[in-house]
C-alpha cells in the first residue's frame, strides 16, 4: 500500500511541460474538478431535472386538485347530512309533539271512557237494587196476602156455613185467579 501512495506522490513531482501528471495539490484541484463536474451535471442533467421536476409538479398539482375536488365533494356531502340532520329533527319535533297530543287525546278518550263504564254501572246497580226491592215487595205482599187470606179462612170456616162457605172459596178462587193473572 506503501508503493502506491509513493507512485502518486512522486507523480506530482514530474515537469509539467509536455508531459500528463496528477496535479496533488488539493486547494488548487477542488474549484476546477467541481466547476467541470457540475458543468457536466448542469448540461447533461438540466433535461432529466427538469423532467423530474415537471413530472413532480404535475403531480402535486393533480393530488391538488385531487384534494379540492374531494373536499368539494365532502362539503356537499356535509351540507346534504345537515339538511337531512334538520328534516329529521323537525320530524321528531313533529312526532313528539304530535305524540304529547296523541297521548293527551287518548287519556281524555280512557278519562271518557271510564267515566261512562262507570255511569253505566252506577245505572245497572241501581236497577238492580229497584229491581231487588220490587221483588222483595212484590214477595212481602203476597206473603201478606196469604197470611191474610188464611186468617180470613180461618175465620170464615169458623163462622159460616156450608152454603156460604162454598160461595166464598168460589169468589176467593175467582180473586186468585185475576191476581195470578196480573202478576204473570
Amino acid at each position: 500500500m506503501k508503493n502506491v501512495t509513493d507512485s502518486f506522490v512522486s507523480l506530482g513531482y514530474w515537469p509539467s511541460a509536455g508531459s500528463f501528471g496528477f496535479n496533488t495539490d488539493i486547494l488548487a484541484t477542488n474549484p476546477i474538478n467541481l466547476s467541470v463536474v457540475l458543468g457536466v451535471l448542469i448540461f447533461f442533467g438540466k433535461g432529466v431535472l427538469s423532467d423530474l421536476l415537471d413530472n413532480r409538479k404535475q403531480r402535486i398539482l393533480n393530488t391538488i386538485r385531487n384534494s379540492e375536488e374531494l373536499r368539494g365533494g365532502a362539503i356537499e356531502q356535509l351540507e346534504k347530512a345537515r339538511a337531512r340532520l334538520r328534516k329529521v329533527e323537525m320530524e321528531a319535533d313533529q312526532y313528539r309533539v304530535n305524540g304529547y297530543s296523541e297521548i293527551e287525546q287518548q287519556k281524555l278518550n280512557l278519562i271518557t271512557s271510564t267515566s261512562k263504564d262507570l255511569e253505566q254501572l252506577e245505572n245497572s246497580k241501581n236497577e238492580t237494587i229497584y229491581f231487588e226491592q220490587q221483588r222483595a215487595i212484590n214477595q212481602v205482599r203476597q206473603r201478606v196476602f196469604q197470611q191474610a187470606l188464611q186468617r180470613a179462612l180461618r175465620t170464615l170456616n169458623s163462622c159460616l156455613n156450608n152454603e156460604l162457605h162454598l160461595r166464598t172459596i168460589s169468589a176467593n178462587i175467582g180473586m186468585f185467579e185475576a191476581m195470578k193473572e196480573i202478576t204473570d
